[in-house]
């Protein structure tokens, strides 16, 4: 149950326990570490700037995904195709300035990846270390959750928050920007409930299994796992897949949460302390 504490400083509004210190620690954490695989992920895509299906992927013409760069007189362009349709993104994808300002190939540019130069070694030092530390947090957080009780009384959906009528009303009122107040603002929706389940449920486990799923050392002891991806270049594109939901997620929650009031959820992943108004709320 949320402790209530009156604000003195504002009558008629409630301080509320939102977040447990072992919540927030491994929120911020898991922050860092999603940047970090995100950056230097982006590094290593530049090595080979190409999605496929099956085993093989090294043919261009049957790619899912390919950044490239064309060459058009003394210049080049950047051309990004998905599947058959191909889309010019010069300076950003494909060709972008380097550090002498000219337009050099490269897939994503060098102030979107870790490191900013050339280095897959590091790219990929960087990238295994963070995903090490994402998996180990996450354990963390799943192991507070279920013996704190927080998976199950803050994040499963209750039986009438599921019902149809109830979700469309939850999905017309984040259309209109309307947001939960008094006690209905102490716990989470059932949009919230149900996007934060599938996060921790299905996008990072998937996220990891098909980054294992590339490694020829994990291959050679679990080989089932090609099969059950399709192949190392299946796994990669869905690895890409997962990683960009994951970075769509993260963009509607940061649109969410200052549409919804920026500093009153920073200050509850913060401080743990979300203020509600007691005119709304029961107590």
């Amino acid at each position: 149950m949320n402790t209530l504490v009156a604000d003195a400083r504002k009558p008629g509004r409630l301080l509320i326990r939102r977040h447990s210190v072992a919540v927030r620690v491994t929120h911020w954490i898991n922050v860092i570490c999603l940047a970090v695989l995100l950056l230097s992920g982006l590094q290593i895509f530049n090595a080979h700037p190409s999605l496929h299906w099956g085993q093989s992927g090294f043919e261009p013409d049957r790619a899912v995904l390919d950044i490239t760069a064309v060459a058009v007189g003394d210049t080049l362009r950047g051309v990004t195709r998905v599947g058959g349709l191909a889309v010019p993104t010069t300076g950003v994808l494909g060709a972008s300035a380097g550090s002498d300002g000219a337009l050099e190939e490269r897939a994503f540019p060098s102030w979107l990846t870790i490191p900013s130069y050339r280095d897959l070694a590091s790219g990929r030092r960087w990238h295994f270390f963070f995903a090490w530390g994402l998996v180990l947090n996450g354990a963390a957080y799943l192991l507070h959750g279920l013996v704190s009780g927080h998976l199950r009384r803050g994040l499963l959906p209750s039986a009438d928050q599921l019902t149809p009528r109830h979700l469309l009303r939850e999905v017309a009122d984040h259309a209109r920007l309307h947001f939960p107040r008094g006690d209905e603002a102490r716990r989470y929706n059932a949009l919230q409930k149900l996007a934060y389940l599938s996060v921790i449920l299905i996008l990072l486990p998937g996220m990891v299994a098909t980054g294992l799923t590339m490694s020829p050392g994990v291959d050679a002891a679990w080989p089932w796992l090609l099969d059950l991806f399709g192949g190392r270049q299946s796994a990669r594109t869905l690895h890409f897949v997962t990683a960009s939901l994951l970075i769509l997620f993260v963009a509607v929650h940061v649109a969410m949460v200052v549409a919804s009031g920026a500093w009153n959820n920073l200050r509850s992943m913060i401080t743990g302390r979300y203020a509600i108004h007691s005119e709304d709320s029961s107590s």
